[in-house]
């Protein structure tokens, strides 16, 4: 335990554009002036799809937790940036770094996790419009949206974890503007063979076991669904 805090410093630097400053100004006011409009924008859609009941359905309630997780996506590192960029000293505690680091990628992870049910919404509603209503239902949808969550931490737990372990050997300097994987791999020290084959590893596991896991869901409810509403029906006929 000793060694590893040794290993870790107190603070991070974080370099960002020290070879080209004059690039900070102008990201400055286009960050500046993108994120509030992002950030108003998805406030829109929340409260629109929430508040018109005509709005009620499996596509808006997927684009509401989209819009809810870029909220979270963009709010991870742009307030943290716009900080940055006016400083001339860009530093980030190492428990800062790690929070960024899990918060970032979870919402990552689970934004593009929900692409692929939402397009998988849109094949349902196209090629099984008729049982549209009976597979997309609101119990479906929550389901769908709790393991898109639940294999989006697991992604980014694993990931992060496993790098937030490789030896820093005291090294403080990042060559980015936010903690990010690649740059904390780049800034270990030591032998990072072996770690960069587990992390591989993880990444491999976790990502196919993202992808796959909704799509055996998904194709399981196209073959469960309208059996169990033609044994419904012929229940009531009895």
């Amino acid at each position: 335990m000793e060694g590893i805090n040794q290993s870790h410093p107190e603070e991070f630097i974080l370099l960002g554009f020290a070879d080209r400053p004059w690039l900070e100004l102008p990201l400055f006011i286009i960050l500046l002036l993108t994120y509030p409009m992002a950030m108003v924008g998805n406030i829109a859609i929340i409260l629109v799809s929430t508040l018109d009941s005509r709005l009620h359905s499996p596509m808006y309630f997927f684009l509401t937790n989209l819009s809810f997780l870029d909220m979270c996506y963009t709010t991870s590192i742009v307030p943290q940036m716009l900080f940055h960029l006016g400083r001339s000293k860009k530093t980030i505690s190492y428990l800062r770094c790690a929070v960024q680091l899990y918060f970032f990628h979870i919402m990552g992870g689970t934004e593009c996790l929900l692409l692929a049910i939402m397009s998988f919404d849109r094949y349902v509603a196209i090629c099984k419009p008729l049982h549209y209503t009976l597979i997309m239902n609101r119990c479906t949808c929550i389901l769908l949206v709790a393991t898109v969550w639940l294999g989006g931490m697991t992604y980014a737990v694993s990931e992060a974890t496993v790098t937030l372990h490789l030896p820093l050997c005291g090294h403080n300097t990042l060559d980015h503007l936010v903690c990010e994987v690649p740059v904390l791999i780049k800034a270990a020290c030591g032998e990072k063979g072996a770690n960069e084959l587990t992390l591989s590893v993880v990444f491999s596991l976790t990502n196919h076991s993202c992808l796959i896991l909704p799509q055996i869901m998904a194709q399981g409810l196209l073959v469960l669904c309208p059996v169990s509403h033609v044994l419904s029906n012929a229940l009531r006929q009895r």
